[in-house]
């Protein structure tokens, strides 16, 4: 039996789901989750790994069609909420989708996609309570696809096992100290690992209560905090930003209020994209808690994480998790000496099965002696793994350097009046790369800021080849759904 599944029946009573002003015990979840199964199963004795897609929003109807595909035997396949037509289209191609569940609110969206042949359309309304016998899943069967941020290039769809998936959580839950009191309010995607894995299944796993609502509103976050029930929480670093930047425009009361509540939470996280130093500090200020930084991949689910209890170093990510190898590889795949930057690869139970239906990529991601290469670059120094950046967007390869973009952002957004900024690397004939530096300005006061002030103020800060050349001032940056900078959308608009 599915462990997560089996440890749910040990808290029937215990509040599993908060959502659209509504509680729902574990036990409420299994019936659900049941139905649903014997639903999809239609008097089968077991899908055998059909994909089963579902968009729906984040709440219990969410949990209850996730664990009834697993139940079924079928293989999860999460659609994002955000996304346009074209690339859910995409997704129900890719992996031969046999069923797509949809709630009211996506039934406009997806009324193109009807005349697909050999997809059966299911309201999520019209499950009725079913009766009949679930199959027995093992551990080494496919449990779920995840697609890849396409930051680099087409989507692909990333293949777990209900085994990886247990070793992903069971790393997580040990790491972090998860119990069954915790109650952790989620914000994030659940398309991606980390509103899944590192949330929601964490959750249910320890038998704590996780807490949705329907779209991220910094107002609305800081309401549910302060009803004192929250003690966990992980976010992306825009949505920190965002929340600082709503909780300084707060009449001082209010911030009092916000701060004595934060204090009193037992964790909270942030990951999926490099967190600026000044981020950090601020909600530190805030809250009095130094964010746990924390690096994974769709691929591995998380790898490397800053301690619970200990030092969390700004700017690193801490140590391996446990059962999970890491090494610092140069281009030939061979470890290299602390100190030394080169590639982040992972082995171990947490790492993906394969790429769907893409045998050579999935060939290709791996060495020759299994080691998953993450092509993200990083030195390990002082007890603690630093990322410098993702070999093709984050490392620029100018005049015979290699130089970290994320370097570079991290002392532009120490500039007052700079809100936020990218840094990219764009061809050039006689450098091979120069940098280049997309800004987004405050406006604070109105200020305006020349180049020549720029780069005047970073000559005390960087050395000169590390000096972005090209500048774009912009309103904002582009960025995919969690709240990642998309680099190649970025290098795009210096060359136009």
């Amino acid at each position: 039996m599915i462990t997560l599944i089996k440890n749910a029946k040990n808290f029937p009573q215990r509040t599993a789901v908060k959502s659209h002003n509504k509680s729902y015990d574990y036990g409420d979840v299994l019936k659900a989750s049941e139905n649903m199964a014997l639903f999809l199963l239609e008097g089968r004795k077991d899908l055998q790994e059909e994909r089963v897609a579902f968009i729906v929003p984040p709440g219990f109807e969410y949990v209850s069609i996730q664990w009834g595909i697993w139940r079924a035997g079928g293989i999860a396949v999460p659609l994002c909420v955000k996304h346009p037509l074209s690339s859910i289209s995409y997704v129900l191609e890719d992996t031969d989708a046999s069923f797509l569940i949809f709630s009211k609110e996506f039934e406009r969206l997806i009324e193109p996609l009807k005349n697909k042949s050999g997809i059966k359309f299911i309201p999520s309304q019209d499950v009725k309570k079913q009766k009949g016998i679930l199959p027995d899943i093992i551990l080494d069967r496919r449990a779920m696809i995840l697609y890849t941020s396409g930051t680099t290039g087409s989507p692909k769809g990333v293949v777990t096992t209900h085994k990886n998936i247990e070793a992903q959580i069971i790393s997580l839950i040990t790491s972090w100290e998860w119990k069954k009191t915790d109650h952790i309010l989620n914000v994030l995607p659940l398309h991606h690992t980390h509103g899944i894995i590192n949330v929601l299944s964490c959750a249910l796993w320890s038998g704590a209560c996780c807490e949705f609502i329907p779209e991220f509103n910094p107002e609305e976050v800081f309401n549910v905090f302060n009803k004192k029930e929250v003690n966990v929480f992980m976010a992306v670093p825009t949505i920190y930003y965002q929340l600082i930047a709503y909780w300084d425009q707060l009449p001082e009361t209010d911030q009092q209020k916000i701060a004595a509540n934060l204090k009193k939470f037992r964790l909270m996280v942030s990951g999926s994209a490099a967190l600026p130093v000044s981020v950090m500090e601020k909600w530190e200020q805030i809250s009095s808690h130094k964010l746990l930084e924390r690096y994974g991949m769709t691929e591995i689910g998380m790898a490397i994480s800053n301690p619970y209890r200990g030092e969390r170093k700004a700017g690193h990510i801490g140590q391996a998790l446990p059962k999970v190898q890491v090494r610092i590889t140069d281009e030939q795949n061979k470890p290299v000496d602390q100190g030394i930057p080169g590639e982040i690869q992972v082995k171990g139970p947490n790492v993906f099965k394969e790429y769907w239906n893409k045998p050579q990529a999935t060939r290709d991601a791996f060495t020759s002696d299994g080691w998953f290469k993450t092509g993200d670059i990083a030195i390990f120094e002082n007890s603690s793994y630093k990322i410098l950046g993702r070999n093709s967007v984050d490392i620029i390869k100018s005049g015979g350097y290699k130089i970290s973009a994320l370097e570079i952002e991290e002392v532009l957004r120490s500039h007052p009046n700079i809100k936020d900024c990218g840094v990219v690397g764009i061809p050039d004939v006689e450098w091979g790369e120069i940098i280049a530096a997309s800004l987004v300005l405050t406006n604070k006061n109105n200020v305006v800021i020349s180049v020549q002030q720029l780069k005047d103020w970073l000559k005390d800060k960087l050395p000169g080849y590390k000096i972005p050349r090209k500048y774009l001032f912009q309103e904002e940056l582009p960025r995919n759904v969690m709240g990642k900078v998309t680099k190649h959308e970025l290098k795009k608009m210096f060359q136009i």
